[in-house]
This record gives C-alpha cells, sequence and structure tokens, in this order.
C-alpha cells in the first residue's frame, strides 16, 4: 500500500492526535491497520519496511526468547504499545506480563515499568532508535532497552532507567553472549545466527 506522506513543517504548530484517535482513524479505515508508523509526541511517524537482515535476527530473538519466557510474562512481536495518550511505538519485541493482553482492548496498554525488555532491531533507523526512543523508553520505565545494528550485528544494552536516559549503555558485539535479567534462561550471540 503506497501512502502519500510529507515532512513536517518545522516551527508550525500541528495538530497532536492520540491513540484514541488513532483507534478511530483505524476503524474508519482513514489509516489501514497493516500501515507501519509510531505515535510520537502526537505526531504520526512513518516506519520503514524491515529488510532481510533485521528480519533473520529478529526470527532468532522470538524463537530464543520464547522458549527463555517464564509463565507470567509474554512477547509481542511488533505489537503497538501504548505509553501515553500521545506515545504509541512498535518496537520489533516487547517482553510483558501476559495479563496486559486481557486489560488492553485495541492497543497493549503499558503502565510505567510493565515493559521488562524492549528489542528494536535497526538498519536505516539506527541513530532514531539509540537517540529518540531510548529517551522515550527510559521516560517510561522500560527495565530493559536493546538496540541492535541488523547490518554489524552490535547491540546497545540500556539498563536502569533514569529520567530520560539509562544509568547503564553497554555496547555488544557479534560475538557477546547477550542474556537479560528478566529472562534467566536466554542467551544467544548475534554472531551465531545463520
Amino acid at each position: 500500500m503506497n501512502v502519500a506522506v510529507t515532512t513536517a513543517a518545522e516551527g508550525f504548530p500541528r495538530r497532536a492526535f492520540t491513540v484514541a484517535d488513532i483507534g478511530r482513524m483505524i476503524e474508519a479505515g482513514v489509516i489501514h491497520e497493516d500501515e507501519k508508523f509510531e505515535l510520537v509526541g502526537g505526531d504520526i511517524v512513518m516506519v520503514a519496511a524491515e529488510g532481510l537482515a533485521h528480519e533473520r535476527i529478529k526470527s532468532a530473538l522470538t524463537v530464543a526468547i520464547s522458549r527463555a519466557l517464564p509463565d507470567h510474562l509474554t512477547i509481542g512481536v511488533e505489537a503497538t504499545l501504548r505509553l501515553s495518550d500521545t506515545l504509541m511505538l512498535e518496537p520489533d519485541l516487547a517482553v510483558f506480563p501476559k495479563a496486559l493482553f486481557q486489560r488492553s482492548t485495541t492497543f497493549v496498554h503499558l503502565d510505567r515499568g510493565d515493559a521488562q525488555l524492549i528489542i528494536e532491531v535497526a538498519a536505516s533507523s539506527l541513530a532514531y532508535d539509540k537517540d529518540l526512543k531510548a529517551r522515550l523508553y527510559a521516560r517510561h520505565d522500560v527495565r530493559e532497552f536493546w538496540v541492535i545494528d541488523a547490518n554489524s550485528r552490535s547491540t546497545w544494552m540500556h539498563t536502569g532507567p533514569n529520567g530520560d536516559g539509562w544509568s547503564s549503555i553497554e555496547k555488544r558485539g557479534p560475538d557477546d553472549v547477550l542474556t537479560p535479567p528478566a529472562l534467566p534462561g536466554f542467551s544467544l550471540r548475534l554472531g551465531a545466527i545463520d
């Protein structure tokens, strides 16, 4: 589906959309439910399609995380997460309590601290994910946030959310073993993915 997009005119007022507005636009067919976008500060931001390297890493992570999940947690693959009235993100992977599926209606509604682990696999969006998205996830008390470069297979592991930042950001290489505290049975080397 081809959708017309434009670059925002900086300095001019724009209408700030809410998550409720987005839900109504999807119901009315104004926005197709398969369109890839996020809501950031009330702005609708289009998201690029993923390439093969991105899909390969996301697939391997999904399988490995699914095997290590404790009973009370679930994994959302490209689940639309509602973090506030004007913030709706769609990370590649998110680990959060299963109970959130029962209490949410249109989108997964995360309260502060609900997300145990969020992973963004990036190629063209690497700077956006490491900067703006890292700040947004810290602000909403995501316990751990990873940004994975799909091309180099490097990982930036963010822990200890603190305001708009993180108390620790560690860069790991493709041969380092990734082990998140929320998933004791999980370990993976990105360099080992075929």
